[in-house]
């Protein structure tokens, strides 16, 4: 089969909405892209070598693959994914891309195919449908590719139109990489963002070790509550000073927050830092850290963001078998009306002051995020995240935020990905899909066709740059 990426690919089917989804488009379609979260690794861009064999570049990280092929019976060592035990598992890229291919039939309907059939199509110049009979062919292909300069990452990420690229790094790194970058002389701008779940999270195994690193990293006393915060003042200072970052992410559990008296914080840090607190302990710790975020964030001018909601390695086989991170993450039912009430107390009124605000619930959207992002001059709705970015769940976004909070109490497209090819995939989507429901207003003779043109570039350009602060 020939592999075709229609030029109307997710506009209306009605004519006349489509020509104006279509005239929208062409306005927004070469802006250059902001991403200004996701979690592609840095290193790629400091070393610029080439990208691995093409299994291990396209197939093996990526999640979304992998929950697929393990709901229909591949094994996750065919896949290419190491035991955490040592044991064998598939290490030839080009068995693994075949089996791939046996199975791509699978991700009909998916984001996951589009942003693949882009990618093999747009980046690779593939001209059929990945199939099992030409795996070989297609493989031959990338592999090629992937060896020569126009397809190393300083490169693609040129080719790709991107003026700003965020990654993501927990408290505890030391930002080598972007010390390199900002040593090398490149003109391309990857910044890093602060994510501390590793330093505030009391469940996490390794918090006593980190708490002690932490203290190690930044010359505070992180066994005391002040001595603690301080050094996350550090160090956010210090990721903005190495990585430049603008952006902190926060990806706990609940959106729970609080707001305790001085005594008790100080006295619940004391539970907590010495290990073995309860399950009722390490919660309000979490909740009373995002109060103290959004205090710092205030403070310093940092963007926060809040990814909660997600039951993470739900299969515990899977999970004790080859660890985190390959597909058994679960989307739970999430509060946001009183979890973030003492927040949103304390902070939510400030207008210099950029929460933002993410689900996988999607009911929240139109009883709960909305509302509170159309009151609040602090909050910001983030795009559709991880299980719903899709063309569905663009849409759903949409339909069911705008007529409360309007488009600019959003915080416009990030990708939110580990897979650097998809980028330009996925910013295409979220872009045709924009113009497709601009051009349902307009049709609809409820926004004025160039007032459409203005929000299109907004939601596919400026309004991330002004909610992360580039």
């Amino acid at each position: 089969m020939k592999l075709t990426l229609h030029p109307d690919r997710l506009f209306p089917a009605e004519e006349r909405t489509r020509r104006i989804a279509r005239g929208l488009h062409e306005g927004v379609r070469d802006l250059p892209i902001v991403s200004p979260h996701g979690h592609t690794d840095p290193a790629w861009f400091a070393l610029n070598e080439p990208f691995p064999d093409p299994a291990r570049l396209l197939i093996t990280p990526d999640h979304y693959v992998l929950r697929m092929l393990y709901s229909q019976g591949v094994r996750l060592e065919d896949m290419g994914i190491p035991p955490l035990d040592g044991g064998p598992h598939e290490e030839d890229g080009g068995a693994i891309f075949r089996l791939f291919a046996k199975h791509y039939h699978l991700f009909r309907g998916t984001p996951s195919r589009m942003w693949l059939d882009w990618v093999l199509g747009e980046v690779f110049g593939c001209e059929e449908v990945l199939e099992e009979a030409n795996a070989d062919g297609v493989y031959a292909l990338v592999d090629d590719a992937l060896r020569r300069p126009a397809f190393l990452p300083r490169s693609l990420y040129e080719r790709f139109g991107i003026e700003v690229l965020a990654t993501t790094e927990g408290a505890l790194d030391e930002l080598v990489h972007h010390r390199a970058l900002g040593e090398s002389g490149w003109k391309g701008r990857v910044i890093t963002t602060y994510r501390p779940d590793d330093v505030i999270d009391p469940d996490n195994s390794c918090f006593a070790a980190n708490l002690r690193r932490f203290g190690e990293l930044t010359g505070q006393d992180t066994l005391s509550w002040q001595g603690y915060l301080e050094a996350h003042r550090v160090r956010r200072a210090y990721f903005r000073e190495v990585g430049s970052a603008t952006a902190t992410d926060h990806g706990h559990p609940t959106t729970r927050t609080a707001n305790l008296p001085e005594a008790d914080a100080e006295a619940l840090f004391g539970r907590v830092s010495k290990g073995g607190s309860s399950k009722a302990d390490a919660e309000l710790f979490r909740a009373q850290m995002l109060t103290e975020m959004a205090r710092m964030s205030l403070a310093d001018g940092m963007t926060m963001q809040i990814h909660p909601g997600v039951a993470r390695s739900h299969n515990p086989a899977v999970a004790s078998r080859f660890g985190p991170d390959k597909g058994g993450d679960i989307p739970l039912q999430t509060d946001y009306v009183s979890a973030l009430a003492p927040l949103l107390a304390e902070v939510g009124n400030e207008p210099d002051l950029n929460i933002i605000l993410f689900t996988l619930d999607e009911d929240t959207y139109a009883r709960e995020l909305a509302p509170l992002a159309g009151h609040y001059p602090a909050l910001l709705l983030g795009p559709p995240w991880w299980f719903h970015d899709s063309p569905e769940g663009m849409r759903r976004f949409r339909e069911r935020t705008t007529e409360t909070a309007g488009f600019y109490n959003t915080a416009g497209f990030n990708d939110d990905t580990r897979a650097f090819l998809s980028i330009p995939a996925r910013h295409d989507v979220a872009r045709r899909m924009d113009c497709g429901w601009l051009a349902q207003l307009v049709a609809e003779h409820r926004l004025g066709e160039a007032e459409a043109h203005d929000v299109a570039r907004d939601l596919a350009y400026g309004l991330a740059k002004a909610a992360y602060r580039l």
